[in-house]
């Protein structure tokens, strides 16, 4: 519980040290001593201590985030394997379905062509004529 809480903190000072209001509002602190310059070497003192506790935390709450993205990522490849592997047993199914056609497709080219054809009952019917005129 307490490891989630300073992991909690961490992540939120990472976001506010990562925001442009942290900026300007580092900005104004970096303009005091024109404004005071008494204040100058205090203004150095906590600046130094600023960045003495952000640089852990801002450490720490990258390594924080960083987790979620990895475990994201895992997801995400694991998600197109499962997807490429759809698609190569489709693509598998594919080449079957070509091969058979291609099959079908040289089988019907060897057939003997048929001189005449005739549709009764939609039931084709070839019919050869001999060289007396008779169809047999």
């Amino acid at each position: 519980m307490l490891n989630r809480a300073n992991e909690s903190i961490a992540v939120r000072m990472t976001v506010l040290f990562g925001s442009i209001w942290c900026v300007y509002v580092f900005l104004l602190f970096s303009l005091i001593p024109l404004l005071a310059p008494q204040w100058q070497n205090t203004l150095l003192y906590i600046s130094n201590c600023i960045q003495l506790v952000a640089l852990p935390a801002l450490m720490v709450g990258s390594a924080v985030l960083s987790r979620g993205t990895d475990k994201r990522a895992a997801e995400d490849h694991q998600t197109l394997l499962e997807i490429l592997a759809d698609v190569r047993e489709e693509l598998a199914d594919l080449k079957g379905i070509t091969a058979a056609l291609t099959q079908s497709a040289s089988e019907a080219l060897q057939r003997p062509e048929l001189e005449n054809l005739s549709i009764s009952n939609q039931i084709f019917v070839d019919v050869e004529v001999q060289s007396d005129g008779i169809a047999e």
